[in-house]
């Protein structure tokens, strides 16, 4: 696919997600943040584009699966939280980029839609230790702390870097130490079984019938029903996240946003989550992938 359509549609894609509303606890049309407002989110999904078609662009030229190693994934994640960071003051979309800018690369190199999913993970699988300490730099310079503390390869710590670098340890296998606690690391290293197999197809269910707002809060609706937010149960706990989960499987059995009785449960949701400051972040994040998945089949040739 043409580099500069797959960057239009990470931009549509993330735009989509954050005009979604009532997105609950999390940014929308409007709803803001203290920190952060949805005019930030809208200028960081905007930024990236340049980016992303760089990435894409780059990785249309190893269609050979031997140099996957050679498409530089961590430096573009880390150019793109850059260019986000030279706009916007704190980090609307380290996580989006994480999972966008891979699934860019790989549509800059498939030929065939049902070999994307596929493509994705090898691209992952054989990205290099740069690509881990790239990074790492992009989460700190997004002032993310996105993994996790831990002791053994701490994000935070220079001598970690090193370490990666000497034992050649990519960024496949430091997403995978952090994948049982992290649904973002756990996506990137088990073939985007959210974004393909729920978010994906949801949305594109429901967009024909119910239009691009309802298709997105449901579709952020259905996979935060179904997956704990891992924001939420590292700012809290998982007792916390569990309990959201499950108030979100309720309003989405009273039909969610495409119900009065759901839609009304899902106001209320919402300013509940915002008054506790539970912050679903990365149900959004996956919201966006699923969207970018289902832009691409639509554009695909």
């Amino acid at each position: 696919m043409d580099s500069d359509l797959i960057a239009r549609i990470a931009q549509i894609a993330s735009v989509l997600e954050v005009s979604g509303h009532p997105k609950p606890g999390n940014v929308h049309r409007t709803q803001d943040f203290n920190d952060m407002v949805f005019e930030d989110f809208l200028i960081s999904g905007i930024v990236i584009g340049d980016t992303i078609k760089k990435t894409a662009q780059h990785a249309s030229k190893f269609k050979d699966k031997k140099e996957l190693d050679k498409i530089n994934l961590g430096a573009s994640i880390r150019e793109a939280v850059v260019e986000t960071n030279n706009w916007v003051e704190n980090n609307t979309n380290l996580g989006i980029i994480m999972l966008l800018t891979p699934i860019a690369a790989a549509a800059g190199l498939t030929e065939d839609f049902g070999d994307l999913q596929d493509n994705i993970h090898a691209i992952m699988i054989n990205s290099t230790s740069s690509d881990a300490v790239n990074l790492y730099d992009a989460i700190n310079i997004a002032q993310a702390g996105g993994m996790g503390e831990q002791e053994a390869l701490d994000v935070g710590s220079e001598e970690a870097k090193m370490e990666l670098m000497e034992k050649e340890i990519n960024m496949f296998q430091v997403l995978d130490i952090s994948s049982s606690w992290d649904a973002l690391a756990y996506e990137l290293t088990h073939k985007m079984p959210v974004t393909f197999n729920l978010g994906y197809p949801t949305y594109k269910r429901l967009k024909k019938e119910h239009g691009i707002n309802k298709a997105t809060v449901q579709t952020f609706l259905t996979i935060l029903s179904e997956k704990s937010d891992t924001l939420i149960s590292r700012k809290y706990d998982q007792t916390i996240s569990e309990t959201v989960r499950a108030d979100a499987k309720v309003i989405l059995d009273k039909g969610g946003i495409l119900t009065h009785e759901g839609r009304t449960l899902l106001e209320k949701f919402d300013q509940d989550l915002m008054d506790k400051k539970y912050n679903p972040g990365t149900t959004a994040d996956l919201t966006a992938s699923s969207l970018m998945i289902a832009l691409l089949e639509e554009k695909w040739k």
